[in-house]
């Protein structure tokens, strides 16, 4: 069983078209810094000049973590099922975050442990949360896989809706866990340096969660080469998900917005399948956990807002929303040097 991926390319005519629109604008060049990197991206993503992220999305994928049975998180599993038909309620922090960002949240059933009746819940499940990954793998490779395709899937489903730019979104109780364990195989570190408190734990908490992911990585012998293989064995249904949601982006020609640490693992892993996955990429916050950072390296791209963030749920990538919108007001309204007869600034470096 393979992943079938036809990709889509950057356009790179509607990027300089859009650069020589921003060139023009009458404010210093460059002046706007990242954003208007990211408006030249999604220019190239959209093969347009004429940047429209008018409709909105978060999705939210929602699953189970076996491993939350070697008492690592605070809560137990029963909040991911609540949580998720929060989600449905509009009730949730995110609800609120992407009323004012324009967007309407889409919570999957990726992998939670019961079934849940809320309307407004998309039905994908895979399993009833996954394997219990200290001393099992999280899931199958078919089971990874199929995870992978319903991301792609949505995303094929949201554009044929008119969507054009989709946030990454989760929930899952220890799934800080599972994610910091699949960082430490791909990233070639040290648990402990890509380990942090997820939603809040002791310092013995912290020392107890390392030693857990560090026996999970011992028991589930991975081929770091093989991220697929990383996902089954040590991921969740949550990663797998949002892992489709990036490589449907490159698929389909839509942005996809990165929330927070696991929504970045899922990047990374995306980025090892397919490297072009990254030009469909949007970076929102730079996590608090210690992987993040690396992450982003990594993959080449820039977070725009450094806020010390946790929440998770999507949560960064509805922050981003509201400041790409204040960016294409400019874009598209502001005056150009031509109409106030006013000299343009020149450009003198090769960006």
């Amino acid at each position: 069983m393979m992943l079938e991926i036809r990709e889509q390319k950057l356009d790179h005519s509607a990027m300089a078209a859009a650069k020589e629109h921003w060139d023009n604008i009458a404010k210093p060049i460059g002046s706007l810094g990242v954003f208007e990197d990211l408006i030249i991206k999604i220019a190239g993503i959209q093969g347009s000049k004429k940047v429209d992220i008018s409709k909105k999305a978060v999705v939210i994928m929602c699953s189970d973590n076996g491993v939350v049975r070697e008492k690592v998180t605070q809560t137990d599993s029963s909040v991911t099922a609540i949580v998720t038909e929060n989600f449905a309620k509009g009730i949730a922090s995110i609800n609120q975050m992407a009323a004012a960002a324009g967007a309407k949240v889409i919570p999957v059933d990726i992998g939670v442990n019961k079934d849940l009746e809320s309307p407004g819940i998309i039905n994908k499940k895979v399993g009833y949360g996954t394997g219990n990954i200290a001393k099992e793998p999280a899931m199958t490779m078919e089971q990874a896989l199929k995870a992978i395709e319903i991301g792609m899937e949505i995303v094929r489903d949201l554009k044929e809706d008119g969507y054009r730019i989709i946030g990454t979104g989760e929930m899952g109780i220890g799934n800080t866990t599972t994610s910091s364990a699949v960082a430490s195989v791909l990233l070639n570190l040290p648990v402990r340096e890509v380990t942090g408190k997820g939603a809040g734990l002791s310092d013995e908490g912290l020392n107890r969660k390392v030693r857990v992911i560090e026996e999970a990585i011992c028991i589930n012998q991975t081929d770091s080469g093989n991220p697929v293989e990383v996902l089954a064995k040590l991921g969740g249904y949550d990663i797998a998900g949002m892992v489709g949601l990036y490589i449907g982006g490159l698929q389909y020609g839509l942005p996809i917005v990165i929330d927070g640490v696991i929504s970045s693992v899922a990047a990374l892993i995306a980025a090892r399948i397919n490297r072009e996955a990254v030009n469909y990429m949007i970076p929102s916050h730079m996590s608090k956990e210690p992987a993040s950072i690396k992450i982003m390296e990594e993959l080449g791209l820039t977070p725009v807002i450094y806020g010390n963030l946790a929440l998770g749920e999507g949560t960064g990538t509805a922050m981003l929303f509201p400041l790409l919108d204040m960016v294409l007001k400019v874009y598209y309204f502001n005056s150009t040097f031509d109409n106030i007869n006013v000299k343009a600034y020149e450009r003198f470096d090769n960006k």
